[in-house]
């Protein structure tokens, strides 16, 4: 099965500084597959060079087979793309949206028209074809934009962060759009800071941090490699005496804030000591993909 992007030794500098620092991974034909960091990470100049709009510093890159950037123009054909922030023309209806970007596909007038309702209801704006763009909701944008990046029936959809600021009923609007696309066999590459979108709609899981490859894999399995399988959080009372039973139990801590975070393999007897306390304040929840994406990369705040 050939990948539909392969990416060897991937590296990309501005100046003195490595944005992209040797990552290597290749991406399966219809699958999502989401990339995760912190702010900075590379998350988006890996996209950037997966598109041709960033050039590499050293590496290869093949995208459908083809060598980028020598054949760039011919592997953007093939690619759809859901910017981060929405570039829709205020200027132009729902439907002269879609029209003008078939254009640069030079898709013809007659193909276009043939296409444009099966979009439109995908998006779920049929009733607002004749609409300016500038009338719209958030969500609505953005099934737009998502509508606009299927014009040329790409093979492979890149969507850098396609749900931020929407509300969650938009937000699973568009996931139930993105879940038909891969179901259809139609390849999903996002970037997200949602971890239940990752977990909802990623078969695997790049995670990334200062431009390298921390580690793959499907979420189930980033969490059963990285974290306990019980999490209590302590979020208020003088946790001090909890802390030292804790670690006795062989429990795991971690510092938030005022509060504290213990992982452990065994939760019954730190819960049977919380219910002898009354006073302090707790969570008790399985563990997720955010507790990996912290232990990964940390806890500290990024800019």
């Amino acid at each position: 099965m050939t990948a539909v992007v392969r990416a060897n030794d991937l590296v990309k500098c501005y100046g003195g500084f490595t944005a992209v620092d040797g990552i290597s991974f290749d991406i399966p034909p219809a699958r999502c597959i989401g990339v995760l960091g912190p702010n900075g990470a590379g998350k988006t100049t890996t996209l950037r060079m997966i598109l041709g709009m960033t050039p590499m510093t050293a590496g290869s890159l093949e995208v459908f087979g083809l060598p980028m950037p020598a054949q760039g123009r011919a592997i953007r054909r093939r690619i759809g793309v859901v910017p981060q922030v929405d570039n829709l023309d205020p200027d132009f209806r729902v439907d002269e949206n879609l029209e003008v970007h078939a254009s640069y596909f030079g898709i013809d007038a007659a193909t276009v028209r043939a296409r444009l309702p099966a979009l439109l209801a995908f998006a779920n704006l049929s009733e607002r074809r004749h609409a300016k763009t500038d009338t719209l909701s958030g969500g609505m944008k953005r099934r737009l934009t998502i509508a606009r990046a299927l014009i040329n029936d790409p093979e492979l959809v890149i969507l850098d962060e396609p749900t931020t600021g929407l509300d969650p009923q938009a937000r699973h609007v568009i996931w139930s759009r993105l879940m038909a696309l891969r179901a259809r066999g139609t390849t999903l590459l996002l970037t997200t800071h949602y971890m239940e979108e990752a977990e909802r709609l990623c078969d695997e899981l790049l995670i990334m941090d200062h431009g390298r490859m921390l580690d793959r894999g499907t979420p189930r399995a980033l969490i059963r490699r990285h974290v306990e399988p019980e999490v209590i959080e302590v979020r208020s009372g003088d946790t001090a005496d909890f802390a030292d039973f804790a670690a006795r139990h062989g429990c795991r801590l971690e510092a938030q804030g005022e509060g504290l975070s213990c992982y452990a393999e065994q939760s019954a007897p730190l819960l049977a000591y919380l219910q002898r306390h009354p006073a302090l304040a707790y969570l008790h929840r399985p563990a997720g993909l955010e507790d990996v994406f912290l232990r990964l990369t940390g806890r500290d705040l990024r800019d």
